[in-house]
């Protein structure tokens, strides 16, 4: 059970917890941040929207669908959601670092391409860290939300 002052503190707190962790992975391949990082930012976010309002409540209010009943916890598509998110990061991360062996450089070696004349930032650098980084972006994210809705749910 959570008050009031819980949830209304929580909506401001998420979206702000959010833009950090977009930040800090998006950062990461220059500056102390990255995947791992920005990954356990998200699910502290969304752990905080579980403490307040249930476990079904991104599924039905965010998502806008029906939770399933019956089932085991690890048949729940929310929890289906983690894992494909988990696989999907794994292969990213994996295929990011085997790529440089097809150009004859070492793993994980990396790349970049500056970007001149962008609007605003007038210029902008890309790194293939950054895929590397979304790798594990999505590993921690559904590692970690994976675990704790399967707790959460006992």
């Amino acid at each position: 059970m959570t008050t009031t002052i819980t949830r209304t503190t929580i909506r401001v707190v998420v979206p702000i917890v959010l833009v950090v962790a977009i930040l800090l992975l998006l950062q990461g391949h220059k500056l102390p941040g990255g995947g791992f990082i920005g990954g356990v930012l998200t699910t502290a976010a969304l752990v905080l929207v579980y403490v307040a309002y249930g476990l079904d409540y991104v599924e039905m209010e965010v998502l806008d669908r029906e939770v399933e009943s019956g089932g085991g916890i690890f048949e729940r598509r929310i929890v289906t959601a983690y894992r494909r998110l988990f696989s999907l990061g794994l292969g990213l991360a994996v295929v990011s670092g085997v790529a440089g062996l097809l150009f004859g450089e070492p793993f994980l070696s990396q790349s970049f391409v500056v970007f001149h004349g962008v609007p605003i930032y007038h210029e902008v650098e890309l790194a293939s860290a950054l895929l590397f980084d979304l790798g594990i972006y999505g590993v921690v994210v559904g590692g970690l939300l994976t675990i704790v809705s399967v707790v959460g749910a006992e």
